[in-house]
């Protein structure tokens, strides 16, 4: 052995001797032998290979000096050792003894750590549960979270967008009308995405725009809108099933007309204003006076709503009338709605709800100002009203105005037909096709005719 070699046994001998290096390696106590003889350390030693103690071998390498290994049996052992040590510390020693480690790690541990915690911490669970499993963890996000997870990645944005349920429901509380029948898996996002830009658009008050029609030489005082077409009547309603035409007047009275001969059928009597709105309408809902199917006329004067069967047979009598109250205190204002099951009418209170089948009021709606509010229509989900200076909507579901949308300047006729609400489908909730066409038109002074238009979808 040479002088050289001699010394750096020496120091590693030394080395070995600090407690700290001792517990490192998991070296046995100081006692234990460091250097052996010179003639056993021969016979023992391997090629470019010392060794010092139990399970510890020192290698000589070129421009090195020498470096210490742990024998692979007696490393497992101490790692099991480590492990059950660590296993038995609190959360907050775990975590120190795992900064510790950190901070005397080189770059190659802290490179397999990150690639291990990436892993560990960061599994798609998309791709690892089942399509059920998944879609049921995703309905109790809310949709605009929804849409951000979309962007994560293509298979996300495949999975979320073929979630059905969890769009319908978020169409449906927009109030947009839903068809179960349609199956298509990614037609719902793309719905949601329109329904939410309409909605927008009605809160912004951006929804609709404006046109005129113009082509009288006098005032337009009354208007009348159906299956699209836009008349210039008076207040009118007409059958064709029935072939007939019914119509109220300032004479208090409702005439009946034969659409195919023009001839009058009957007068009925009875009101003691004039008749501002007459509606036929096919009931919905069964009563002692009606059944499902039956034809009913409905007509309203300023203190009354007089309801009518009509049929083959033309010379009837009033089923039923709807006031506010018995003195005539409270006015109705011309403006009438009725679907077959429910009949809406404004009045200087607020709007007026009658279950048809029982003629029970079930609703009132207190609405600011509602003194000079009208209504143009009602729905499931929205009602249609205007004053003097905007149209408004109100979602009535919380009974609150979402959107409005300015008028000119106009003058209201008193007969209540110089202005009408176009195609109201939409009132019972929004479906991506029922939002263009006229939404409301009236008269103006200059012989003109204004119109409130659906913006096309951006």
């Amino acid at each position: 052995m040479t002088r050289g070699q001699r010394f750096e046994l020496r120091a590693v001998d030394f080395l070995l001797r600090d407690q700290s290096i001792r517990s490192r390696f998991a070296l046995g106590p100081p006692s234990t032998p460091a250097i052996l003889d010179r003639e056993g350390r021969r016979r023992r030693r391997k090629k470019s290979t010392i060794w010092i103690a139990r399970g510890v071998r020192v290698v000589p390498e070129k421009g090195k000096g020498l470096q210490t290994l742990m024998e692979k049996k007696d490393f497992e052992q101490w790692l099991e050792n480590i492990s059950v040590t660590f296993l038995s510390l609190t959360d907050s020693e775990k975590n120190e003894t795992l900064d510790h480690l950190i901070s005397l790690s080189g770059a190659v541990q802290l490179r397999h750590l990150s690639n291990n915690l990436e892993t560990l911490l960061k599994r798609d669970f998309l791709k690892l549960l089942p399509l059920e499993l998944s879609f049921h963890l995703l309905k109790w996000l809310d949709p605009q979270t929804l849409l951000t997870c979309c962007l994560v990645s293509k298979q996300w944005n495949k999975v979320i967008s073929a979630c059905t349920e969890v769009w319908q429901a978020a169409c449906r509380n927009l109030g947009w009308q839903i068809d179960d029948s349609l199956q298509d898996a990614l037609h719902w996002k793309k719905v949601y995405l329109k329904a939410i830009l309409r909605m927008k658009q009605l809160k912004d008050h951006e929804a609709f725009e404006t046109a005129s029609l113009i082509g009288h030489s006098a005032r337009v005082y009354a208007l009348y809108y159906k299956d699209g077409l836009l008349c210039t009547v008076f207040s009118v309603d007409y059958s064709d099933e029935l072939d007939i035409l019914v119509s109220g007047s300032a004479d208090n009275t409702v005439k009946l007309w034969a659409l195919s001969t023009g001839m009058c059928l009957n007068t009925l009597t009875g009101h003691t204003e004039w008749v501002t709105k007459v509606v036929l309408q096919k009931c919905e809902v069964k009563s002692l006076m009606h059944s499902p199917g039956d034809n009913i006329l409905l007509s309203a004067d300023k203190y009354e709503i007089k309801i009518w069967p009509i049929g083959r047979e033309i010379n009837c009598k009033s089923l039923k009338t709807l006031y506010v109250s018995e003195d005539r205190s409270i006015c109705l204002q011309p403006r009438l709605h009725f679907d077959g099951k429910y009949v809406v009418c404004s009045s200087a209170l607020g709007l007026y709800q009658w279950d048809f089948a029982s003629y029970d009021i079930i609703r009132v709606i207190k609405i600011p100002d509602s003194a000079n509010l009208s209504l143009l229509g009602f729905g499931d989900v929205f009602a249609l009203l205007f004053d003097n200076h905007n149209l408004y909507i109100m979602d009535l579901r919380t009974e609150q105005l979402i959107s409005r949308w300015p008028l000119p300047e106009y003058r209201k006729s008193k007969r209540g037909s110089s202005f009408l609400a176009g195609e109201i489908s939409w009132l019972n909730g929004l479906d991506g096709k029922n939002d263009m066409g006229l939404v409301f038109a009236t008269s103006m002074p200059d012989h003109s005719i204004h119109l409130v238009l659906w913006k096309e979808h951006g």
